[in-house]
């Protein structure tokens, strides 16, 4: 069976000297950052929705993009300090999915 799967590639950030601690506390903020927006297209905040459709939507998609980079940069993080075969994990994600009834092969 073919499933649905999403290949996305982040560069590792220049310029950066990020620990585990600091991208953890970005990640959250970065999460809360793309609950807002979602919050506010929803009406959640009680303000009214003023953006069309496709700004909002757009800048869903920049906040998750905002997500995905800092996830990947953590990820980086885990390699580069802790040692973590990352190609393992993944192996070992998709495996626990499996088991859990998330996929199917």
């Amino acid at each position: 069976m073919i499933m649905d799967a999403k290949t996305l590639s982040l560069p590792r950030l220049n310029q950066l000297n990020p620990t585990l601690e600091s991208t953890a506390l970005k990640l959250m903020e970065e999460a809360g950052e793309l609950a807002q927006v979602i919050g506010k297209f929803r009406g959640l905040s009680g303000e009214k929705v003023s953006l069309d459709h496709d700004t909002v939507v757009a800048e869903i998609t920049r906040e998750l993009m905002d997500v995905a980079q800092t996830a990947v940069t953590m990820m980086f993080v885990m390699e580069e300090q802790f040692g973590v075969n990352l190609d393992k994990a993944l192996q070992e994600h998709w495996a626990k999915l499996e088991r859990k009834g998330y996929l199917s092969r």
